[in-house]
């Protein structure tokens, strides 16, 4: 009897121990428009953009309402995401005149930087980087020098690499842009594979390389990170949703990327793989605004891309897991520093111990609704320009993004309640003096333990 049971233990321990090994680690797959702004979307209160795909997604999953980029510009707030740290950190938030990479620019995200990527595949993660990159494109900056396998898309903004100057402005307000003004490439990998690339079918080739990625690793965790171009001016849509917007071009490029987001997430289902894979969607930034009717709307938010105020910083995000993360809708104050040390600790790898990580793992938040960070930093450039702490935002200096004026010192700051007036219009400074001085001295801290990279810019 001794010898039995031991065997029928033997056998069941066996049996537990490999179905442990063989479990496989959730992917984890991140989709980022570009330039999209907080009220863009169905579920943020748009009243004729047409996103049911992402408007579903909203509602079996988890919606953000206080979801923060890393900067609002394009090249800092991806390093931001990528590398879970304050962009001025690793060098790559800009400074006075210059705020993104151009082509050939010699700089780029630091070889000594750790992306997600980097740390997915310490535990064995594939992956896969689709779209726009923006972190340097002379050899040793580009995706696959940065823990990526392999890489599909643009180095660079669709309207970086311009046939003739004039073109930048006239193309980018155009209702209807020409194709082959701007001299963007198409890149696998390391190579170019085609010059200018066709932009008005980029959504559809990236989302049929978003499933082939899939499929072929569909046996293997896997990281996707899935950077659409648009809706970053200039729009272009493919045939099949050019002019079906009432929004225009810019609505039609954003429907388009509702029905990428929509063919992912059916795909997971086909291959009963949504309950094992997290997705998150988000924007890098703000709308920007000075593109007229081919920019965004930030909702209820001021302003927009490249400022510190609200609509330039805080953008959409959903984040999707059935069966692991309840339907609702959350108020915490969240950033996408954060993806980087959720998605390590999903992973089950660790975080880096020689340097500073300012996102913070929001599991808690994402399965358990437990509270999260209270503070939100807001860089322009390489300089602090405001600070929030809890519902209440102080500005150090305020400057409207891309605006002709220069920026404004406030000494004290001005200081709005978020919950009240989402909008920032109303200083509340002189009835809340200890706020004032309670932001001051986290911004002091905050100073005070900021190293700054190399400059890259």
């Amino acid at each position: 009897m001794k010898n039995l049971i031991c065997l029928v233990s033997i056998i069941l321990l066996s049996g537990f121990s490999t179905r442990f090994a063989n479990a496989k680690s959730p992917n984890i797959i991140i989709i980022m428009a570009d330039d999209l702004g907080y009220g863009d979307l169905g579920c943020y209160g748009h009243p004729s953009i047409n996103t049911p795909n992402l408007d579903s997604m909203a509602a079996e999953g988890l919606r953000f309402t206080d979801f923060y980029a890393g900067q609002s510009l394009c090249t800092p707030s991806r390093a931001a995401l990528l590398t879970g740290r304050f962009a001025i950190r690793s060098g790559m938030a800009g400074g006075p005149g210059r705020h993104v990479l151009y082509p050939k620019h010699p700089g780029g995200l630091p070889a000594e930087e750790i992306t997600i990527a980097e740390g997915m595949k310490t535990k064995g993660y594939v992956t896969g980087a689709i779209g726009k990159w923006h972190l340097g494109d002379m050899p040793g900056y580009l995706p696959t020098d940065n823990g990526f396998d392999s890489f599909f898309g643009l180095p660079y903004s669709n309207d970086s690499d311009w046939i003739d100057p004039k073109y930048r402005k006239t193309e980018n307000l155009s209702r209807d842009p020409v194709h082959g003004r701007f001299n963007v490439p198409l890149m696998r990998n390391t190579n170019i594979i085609e010059r200018p690339a066709t932009q008005s079918t980029l959504t559809q080739r990236y989302t049929e390389e978003a499933i082939r990625f899939m499929e072929q690793n569909k046996k293997k965790p896997f990281f996707l990170y899935f950077a659409h171009t648009f809706p970053h001016v200039p729009l272009f849509a493919s045939e099949k949703f050019k002019g079906k917007s009432l929004r225009g071009r810019y609505g039609d490029t954003v429907e388009e990327l509702d029905w990428s987001v929509g063919e992912v997430l059916n795909w997971l289902r086909k291959e009963k793989l949504e309950k094992n894979t997290l997705v998150i969607f988000t924007s890098d930034n703000g709308p920007w605004l000075d593109k007229k009717w081919n920019g965004g709307a930030a909702g209820l938010l001021r302003d927009g891309k490249a400022g510190t105020w609200e609509g330039g910083y805080r953008v959409p995000a959903i984040a999707h897991w059935p069966g692991k993360i309840e339907p609702g809708v959350t108020h915490a104050i969240t950033s996408s520093m954060d993806l980087f040390s959720t998605s390590l600790k999903l992973a089950g790898a660790e975080l880096p111990k020689d340097r500073a990580i300012d996102g913070i793992d929001m599991t808690a938040l994402l399965f358990k609704g437990k509270p999260h960070r209270d503070t939100q930093f807001y860089y322009y450039g390489d300089q602090l320009y405001a600070v929030r702490k809890g519902k209440y935002k102080a500005h150090f200096t305020t400057h409207d993004g891309y605006g002709k004026e220069a920026p404004v010192k406030h000494s004290p700051p001005v200081l709005f309640d978020l919950g009240e007036d989402p909008s920032e219009r109303f200083d509340v400074a002189s009835d809340h003096p200890v706020v004032i001085s309670e932001i001051l001295k986290i911004a002091e801290a905050h100073n005070s333990q900021i190293t700054v990279g190399k400059q890259q810019f």
